[in-house]
């Protein structure tokens, strides 16, 4: 698998709403940018209980979605461009049921892995000004992933990211997000007990797994 990287994004954290800070307002970047163990240089997070971090050092959303995105809120601005849902990396012809987690991918000289899904939050309907969107991602399975980065180094707009290795082909980040986010856990205790034993996935959603399991008695 290969796609071209449309764009590299990054925000700072500024005051969003509900008085509340965040850095979902990413803007692209031009030349090359370094990537370090917290992700792109410059990039920040707001409240690093939810974001950020070494697990969730990069956020990959689809472009491939904007479409669906542009049918539920027709004119609006923001989805003309990537940057929409706060993500640092944004690509054509890559989603959710493409990608497994534990894939790793080269990206310029850098080396990322994939962590986990993106968990939907209110930011992102407030930021759409789309209270229902959080329930929408579930719904069509859109959340977008993470990274944690395996090798730090530098990369730029119109860079390759090219997958390297693929050690669980089983575990889509649609399928992962559907058991842990979606509800179809409900059914499938065993794959619950596979999830808290990966280590390729991140440990909130290892420990997420856990709770849910232990819900099943």
């Amino acid at each position: 698998m290969r796609v071209v990287v449309s764009t590299l994004l990054a925000g700072k954290a500024v005051l969003f709403a509900r008085g509340e800070a965040s850095a979902i307002a990413k803007t692209p970047l031009t030349g090359v940018v370094t990537i370090g163990a917290l992700g792109i240089e410059g990039d920040e997070q707001a409240d690093p209980r939810y974001h950020g971090g070494p697990g969730k050092a990069l956020h990959h959303y689809p472009l491939d979605h904007y479409d669906f995105w542009r049918a539920q809120r027709p004119g609006l601005d923001l989805l003309d461009a990537p940057g929409a849902f706060g993500e640092n990396i944004s690509t054509l012809g890559m989603a959710e049921t493409d990608v497994c987690i534990g894939d790793q991918f080269a990206l310029g000289s850098a080396r990322i892995e994939i962590s986990q899904g993106r968990q939907p939050c209110w930011k992102q309907g407030e930021r759409l000004g789309l209270a229902s969107a959080p329930a929408l991602i579930v719904k069509h399975r859109c959340s977008g992933w993470y990274y944690r980065v395996i090798e730090p180094g530098v990369a730029q707009a119109g860079d390759t990211l090219e997958l390297i290795a693929r050690p669980l082909p089983e575990w889509s980040v649609a399928r992962v997000f559907g058991l842990l986010i979606g509800g179809d856990h409900r059914q499938n205790r065993a794959a619950l007990e596979m999830l808290v034993a990966m280590p390729q996935l991140e440990a909130n959603w290892r420990e997420r797994a856990a709770v849910l399991l232990k819900g099943h008695g």
